[in-house]
């Protein structure tokens, strides 16, 4: 029976191998400190934390995630050691809340590796706090038990290792921040709660201020060369630059809901739609014989269209797998734990060397573990058959924003006349399930920038690539994303700029260039490079005090209202130390202000700036040209595998979309 515990109660731990559990409504941190008889933590190898998570009995979470497991094994904790505190905190630096008073009150339960609960606590009663020491294992008289603590601290994690007695406390909770924050751009969107409310509002805070751009216009550069996508690029010799108008978000679709100021609540939903639950989905497939599983049909989720239906269809999905994982994750690991534990006691029972006792003990326990982790896989593969039934129905009834582009949806493509909710970025998968993919959808307008990673990597499947093919494959991931941007705006309402300093993706970006849907041709050399950035950056500024004024309406006569979108090729090549804070000031607040940065980069390479680049590259989502299992979802921390959603080899389907784009921009103009 499992106790439930309340501020200051304790309980005894009959079990040494334990594994605690935590839920909370948004990602946390999770640390666990060891501490000697008065509680004090002598140093920093004392504490397991992302950046360093296993320590002598004890193993945490390596990122922020609304869920956690942390092992922990008493019995290999050293001797000095007298109690085991787990401290909760919130990442700081992020978009999300900066105190626990306005997040759902945190669930922590000590459980046997078998599942069962032994005790739990829910943390109630903080307000301002942003840290908070949830329990506390410790030893009395050689006996271990757990207390509810739930003492909290408004000055973070920094204050509350301070509290705890550890000398190097501020530059732990540094360690611990970089740590959640590297973790950012390896992150997947959290999937939206399964709720039956039509209201899709986020928080968010209020972006940070980037360095001063105001005084001189850009420096001018060299004279850039002859453009390799031919004709000559602006600003050349003897070719005025065209001002491009500068883009800034519909006021009243974008900019109007918050003031970023306050650092409130930004309304993502719709306008026009209403905030009450949605209709539940038409029964469109005949009910399932009794004891045969449901027939999965497409759009079976909540939602007012069937747009919304099917994108809550796809995270819902998303969630399954990664449960049904976790579930034979932890039953397997439960298996080899018993399987040890029952090994261990063989061979320290001198009786069991007499005879054949001791074979059949360890024949026994290892037919149980074939036991345990057969029937785990067989949940694991009944769960897999619905979800692919489910996907293969779900995939070929997706609109083309969601669809991958072999989709036939994108053949009978027409240029939309409203945004869709959201946008596909490639393919998610699991080791365990690698015949199932999940759409990697990501909302509108975007919230942070994407860097498509040209850095030479190993793939998933064990093969290298080198740097040369890494390059021109990010590129093309980039076209095939910003085409697919193009693609689902409404005509006018979407402009991409591309700055190439050295021509060195002119291939790549053939079918935006031909196709005449950049907004200039790509600027080349220093002098396009500060030509782009100074015209953006002047933009966000225009917008950005006409909206925090108040005076949204105000904006010059003619200003383009559209969705911008810089692609930035082999950076830092081109950039010197004016175009380098531009470009941080574009991916720090260009967001809010209806500016998007796509960066195609390998990160080692622009290492010459130092730890100037570091937030820049926190900031944005890596994404890479090639497989990897680098992103990792902050609900359960799973390593999910990323696949890039490219055209198919020979495929004229980009082609046609953009001169579909193009055909609307003309009209449109």
């Amino acid at each position: 029976m499992t106790a439930e515990l309340v501020r200051g109660q304790n309980h005894p731990l009959s079990q040494a191998r334990l594994e605690i559990r935590i839920s909370a409504g948004t990602p946390i941190v999770a640390v666990a400190a060891l501490g000697d008889e008065n509680g004090r933590i002598h140093g920093v190898e004392w504490v397991a934390h992302p950046g360093a998570p296993t320590q002598p009995g004890l193993e945490v979470s390596r990122q922020a995630a609304a869920d956690h497991r942390l092992a922990v094994d008493l019995d290999a904790v050293p001797e000095a050691v007298h109690r085991v505190s787990v401290l909760l905190a919130l990442p700081v630096g992020g978009t999300g809340p900066v105190r626990f008073g306005a997040v759902a009150a945190p669930f922590v339960a000590v459980t046997g590796l078998d599942g069962d609960e032994v005790a739990s606590y829910t943390i109630t009663g903080l307000e301002a706090e942003s840290a908070v020491v949830a329990l506390e294992l410790y030893r009395r008289q050689d006996a271990w038990k757990v207390r509810a603590v739930g003492q909290g601290y408004a000055g973070g994690l920094a204050e509350l290792l301070t509290d705890q007695g550890l000398p190097q406390a501020h530059q732990l909770a540094g360690t611990v921040n970089d740590a959640v924050a590297q973790g950012l751009a390896r992150s997947v969107q959290a999937p939206p709660p399964r709720t039956a409310d039509g209201d899709r509002s986020r928080q968010t805070a209020a972006p940070a201020l980037g360095p001063d751009q105001g005084g001189t216009a850009p420096q001018p550069g060299p004279v850039p060369p002859v453009s390799p996508y031919g004709g000559q690029t602006p600003g050349g010799p003897g070719q005025p630059v065209p001002q491009q108008p500068y883009a800034a978000p519909d006021p009243s679709a974008v900019t109007q809901p918050s003031a970023p100021t306050a650092g409130g609540p930004i309304d993502y939903s719709h306008p026009r739609r209403q905030n009450a639950a949605p209709p539940p989905p038409p029964p469109t497939a005949p009910p399932a014989a009794p004891g045969q599983p449901a027939q999965p049909v497409a759009g079976d989720a909540t939602g007012w269209s069937m747009e919304e239906r099917l994108y809550n269809q796809v995270w819902g999905m998303f969630e399954d797998l990664a449960r049904t994982t976790a579930a034979y994750r932890s039953a397997v690991d439960f298996a080899e734990s018993r399987m040890d534990k029952e090994l261990e006691q063989v061979l320290s029972d001198p009786r069991s060397r007499i005879g054949g006792q001791g074979d059949a003990a360890r024949e026994a326990a290892r037919a149980r573990h074939t036991q345990l982790v057969t029937q785990a896989r067989e949940a694991l593969d009944r769960d897999l058959t619905q979800l692919a039934a489910e996907a293969d129905v779900v995939e070929p009834a997706l609109p083309p924003a969601y669809a991958r582009w072999d989709n036939p949806a994108w053949h009978a493509y027409r240029v939309p006349m409203e945004i869709p909710m959201a946008l596909r970025l490639g393919d998610l998968h699991l080791p365990e399930a690698d015949r199932i993919r999940i759409p990697m959808l990501v909302r509108l307008p975007l919230e942070r920038g994407l860097w498509i990673d040209s850095g030479a990597a190993g793939a998933s499947d064990g093969s290298f690539t080198d740097s040369h093919t890494m390059s021109r494959l990010a590129m093309e991931t980039a076209v095939a994303h910003a085409a697919r941007l193009l693609a689902v705006y409404p005509a006018g309402e979407f402009t991409v700029h591309v700055i190439d300093p050295a021509g060195s993706g002119a291939q790549a970006l053939a079918p935006l260039v031909q196709t005449g849907v950049l907004a200039a041709p790509p600027a080349l050399g220093a002098a396009g490079v500060a030509d782009v950035l100074g015209r953006l950056t002047q933009r966000v500024d225009l917008v950005q005090m006409a909206v925090r004024g108040g005076a949204a309406d105000s904006l010059p006569p003619g200003f383009d209202t559209s969705q911008q979108l810089l692609i930035v090729n082999d950076f830092p090549h081109g950039f010197d130390d004016r175009a380098v804070n531009q470009l941080r000031y574009l991916a720090d607040e260009g967001p809010a202000f209806g500016v998007h940065l796509m960066m195609v980069a390998d990160r080692e390479e622009s290492s010459g700036y130092g730890p100037l680049l570091d937030p820049l590259w926190r900031s944005l989502l890596r994404l890479t040209p090639v497989a990897d299992d680098h992103l990792a979802d902050p609900w359960v921390g799973h390593a999910w595998t990323y696949e890039p959603s490219l055209v198919p080899p020979g495929s004229q389907v980009l082609q046609q979309v953009l001169a579909q784009v193009a055909a609307a921009r003309t009209k449109f103009m």
